[in-house]
């Protein structure tokens, strides 16, 4: 890949004069937690790429084909109380996409038991990050996994080559987060973290954030399941809304000098006689009735930012060698964090890359950069060291696949 001027340039870095979004009078920002029925969806296909990938690899020494990146949950129902409840009617999970099912190698038919492994993927994740969800009794897993159409297939033939692009899509990334990002996706992190379990268990795993700026105020919206076996009567329960508060303002003021304000299930009604507040059996709204669907949650940078520019892109199950609906977009979050790490006088920085069906993933169309300067920066050196990293890490593009098989990349 050249930065020649040649008829249609692949990379493109280019300064822009937007109002950065720490500038703008209003912002909003959202992050679905571990436990969000759609989350749930997003993890649970990447868990089998990564487990499909895996398996592949030991078998036949390369990743084979396959997108397992449709998937959907129906919600149970649930009956929870104040300490107790049960689930009267279980989850329902399907997992949907295409994958190598069979080997012809050595004149022998080897079959893949695409079955066992999605199976046990699933139960595997959720196994992972759920406390008091029973994959035994709490979940319905079903399949529909299919053999690749047979032109995709032929993109994987030979593993001594570059992975050729098997979609023509993007990759939309930014950097750096805002405070109010940050804020917003932080705030998840700890609610759902071992220490914050270990230390208020109460609280569920299907936790939502929802960020609005308005100018030098942020408001916090979170919804946050409390675990019903553990939340004894009401008080407790108001009680363990208000540590969460306490805790999210605590974090709050380590992240931001902005006033914020702390909302926890606005939704509850505190009545007495007869409450209706947010507890569940399982940790999750999964449990009775909430919906969920593989794509609809977090982007690859952990947020939902209708501010800022976004891939629609399904990233999680696309397979890691070849699909560039999720390579792109991973590589696009990851040049862009090395840029306002390594590049001085940066503000803000946007980088979209676009793959072409058939052709090489170190070839895409176009790595764009839009940057947003500081005062008093150099643009040709800036320009220079920035095309420098977009080539870098364009051709290097393959040495992330390994990285993505070992969750060493967030993914939604």
């Amino acid at each position: 890949m050249t930065r020649g001027e040649d008829a249609m340039k692949k990379i493109v870095v280019n300064k822009i004069g937007i109002i950065p979004i720490e500038e703008q009078p209003v912002e909003m920002v959202e992050r679905k937690g571990l436990g969000h029925p759609d989350s749930i969806c997003d993890g649970m296909v990447e868990q089998l790429s990564i487990n499909l990938s895996k398996y592949y690899i030991e078998h036949y020494g390369q990743i084979l084909h396959h997108n397992v990146d449709k998937g959907s949950l129906a919600g149970g129902r649930a009956e929870p109380k104040f300490g107790g409840g049960e689930v009267l009617e279980p989850i329902y999970l399907l997992v949907i996409g295409r994958a190598t099912t069979e080997v012809f190698r050595e004149n022998k038919l080897e079959r893949i038991p695409i079955g066992t492994i999605t199976i046990t993927s699933v139960q595997e994740y959720l196994q992972k990050h759920f406390r008091y969800l029973d994959t035994t009794k709490h979940v319905q897993i079903d399949y529909k996994i299919r053999p690749g159409s047979q032109d995709l297939t032929e993109l994987f033939q030979d593993p001594s080559k570059i992975p050729l692009s098997n979609d023509t899509s993007f990759g939309v990334s930014f950097a750096p987060l805002s405070e109010t990002e940050r804020l917003v996706l932080e705030t998840e992190q700890y609610l759902n973290s071992p220490k914050l379990k270990k230390e208020l268990p109460e609280v569920g795993e299907d936790i939502k954030v929802m960020g609005l700026r308005h100018e030098n105020k942020i408001r916090l919206t979170i919804a946050a399941a409390i675990i019903s076996s553990l939340t004894y009567d009401l008080d407790h329960y108001i009680n363990v809304k208000q540590e969460i508060k306490n805790r999210v303002l605590d974090l709050a003021a380590k992240i931001t000098d902005k006033e914020v304000e702390v909302f926890v299930n606005t939704a509850d009604k505190i009545d007495r006689n007869n409450p209706r507040v947010y507890i569940t059996v399982t940790g999750t709204s999964a449990e009775s009735g909430d919906d969920g669907q593989v794509g609809r949650g977090n982007r690859v940078n952990g947020l939902i930012t209708p501010m800022r520019p976004m891939s629609l892109e399904a990233a999680a199950g696309k397979n890691p060698r070849s699909h560039v609906g999720k390579i792109y977009n991973v590589l696009a979050k990851h040049i862009a964090n090395r840029i306002v790490e390594e590049v001085k006088g940066i503000k803000e920085v946007y980088v979209r890359i676009l793959s072409q069906i058939g052709k090489p993933i170190t070839e895409p169309q176009l790595a764009n950069a839009q940057v947003l300067l500081d005062e008093d920066t150099n643009w040709n050196v800036v320009k220079n060291d920035i095309e420098a990293i977009l080539e870098t890490e364009v051709n290097n593009v393959t040495k992330l696949t390994q990285k993505i098989i070992n969750g060493e990349f967030q993914i939604f």
